[in-house]
């Protein structure tokens, strides 16, 4: 087997974008070679990753499970190169964190490339990036920025808006619910469902969120599977064992078997949110700030 780190970051791309041509044009290379290099990952791996028919590219179960191998690897090797960096002088000063909460969601995928992008394009040497899943201790300057959901946001931080979005079901399309006229149900209808979810150790804040939602309507979940990650979740509704509640923004993780219902409560609804200390912000700091703010404009769900 000889696969190459180039193979996993033109997979990557593509599985972000689910689609050859805007993924061609973000890694400035011309989309035959990437459809080529992708079928020779495939070969490699033995499995099929990206369902392709003319209208659009999906993920395979077997490559949401890849994608979130791969990302893991490119970090590590971020993580690597960068400890190299420090230990022969490479980057200088304090090393700034950047802190980014979420399991695989829309900002998980898009924003790491963009922060590490930006920050090595406009020569920020002393900046690092670090991407964790738990509470970030920002109120004793550890770290630079937190991105999070609805977690209660503390008084002593400074706070903006990065992305409103719907919550949406997550069924397997073989449910009764998934035929409901334009994909579109009351979360009343979930009542009886069995439910995937995360478990409360994890820490994200969907957890309390989600059923703070559901107990504005009178629902008690039967929650069934706990797990650990939103892709976990999803597999979990592909393989016929429960329903969900995510925001939207994981409707870009395509998996065989499954379909994405918008609700019809409008306060169903999930933010994200970036904040810092109430004191000035290093330069690398406001720019991955301004960054933030302009790709989550584009992408805002509302």
């Amino acid at each position: 087997m000889n696969i190459e780190l180039r193979h996993l970051r033109y997979f990557i791309a593509v599985a972000e974008e689910l689609h050859f041509g805007r993924a061609a044009e973000k890694l400035h290379i011309s989309q035959p070679p990437l459809s080529q290099q992708i079928q020779i990952l495939e070969e490699q791996l033995g499995a099929q990753l990206l369902e392709r028919n003319n209208r659009n590219v999906r993920l395979t179960q077997a490559g949401a499970q890849f994608l979130k191998e791969a990302w893991a690897i490119i970090h590590q090797v971020n993580q690597a190169a960068e400890r190299a960096g420090v230990s022969s002088g490479g980057n200088r000063g304090v090393e700034h964190r950047f802190y980014l909460v979420c399991t695989l969601c829309k900002a998980r995928v898009a924003w790491p490339v963009t922060i590490s992008s930006a920050l090595s394009r406009r020569s920020y040497p002393d900046a690092g990036d670090q991407h964790q899943t738990a509470n970030c201790p920002l109120l004793d300057g550890k770290l630079d920025l937190g991105v999070m959901r609805n977690n209660p946001l503390p008084d002593m931080l400074h706070h903006q808006l990065l992305l409103h979005e719907p919550m949406v079901a997550v069924v397997h399309e073989e449910h009764p619910l998934a035929s409901a006229p334009a994909g579109r149900i009351s979360i009343q209808h979930l009542a009886q469902e069995p439910f995937v979810f995360f478990a409360r150790e994890v820490g994200t804040a969907l957890y309390d969120e989600v059923l703070t939602l559901l107990k504005k309507y009178g629902i008690t979940p039967y929650i069934t599977q706990e797990v650990g990650e939103a892709m976990t979740i999803i597999g979990l509704v592909s393989a016929g064992l429960g329903v969900s509640l995510l925001p939207a923004s994981f409707c870009r993780i395509r998996v065989d078997g499954v379909k994405y219902l918008s609700l019809q409560q409008d306060d169903a609804i999930s933010e994200m949110w970036v904040s810092h200390r109430q004191r000035p912000l290093n330069t690398a700091a406001q720019t991955l700030i301004t960054l933030m703010l302009a790709s989550s404009t584009k992408n805002m769900c509302v």
